[in-house]
């Protein structure tokens, strides 16, 4: 349990990171981070860093996928993990 969640601490700085990073980019008109890997680092857990780059730096607000997507992935997340810890049932 402990390695998991300090996987999840990790991976959702590095989520939170790279949000800030790409409006950096964004406002620079540079190369940019693919809204896949974005999406890809939220299902592997980093959604509420993801989440929290989207509000802080308000970034990606005017898409609709990620306005509806990332919710949605963290809400199945946390689905998951309430029914993982109810043993399944």
């Amino acid at each position: 349990m402990r390695y998991l969640l300090a996987y999840l601490l990790i991976i959702n700085i590095a989520a939170l990171i790279i949000m800030a990073v790409d409006k950096v980019k964004a406002r620079k008109n540079r190369w940019r981070i693919s809204e896949r890997t974005l999406f890809l680092l939220a299902m592997a857990g980093g959604s509420i860093g993801v989440l929290a780059g989207m509000k802080m730096f308000r970034h990606k607000t005017r898409h609709l996928s990620f306005t509806i997507g990332i919710p949605a992935i963290l809400i199945a997340q946390l689905l998951i993990v309430y029914l993982i810890s109810r043993g399944g049932n």
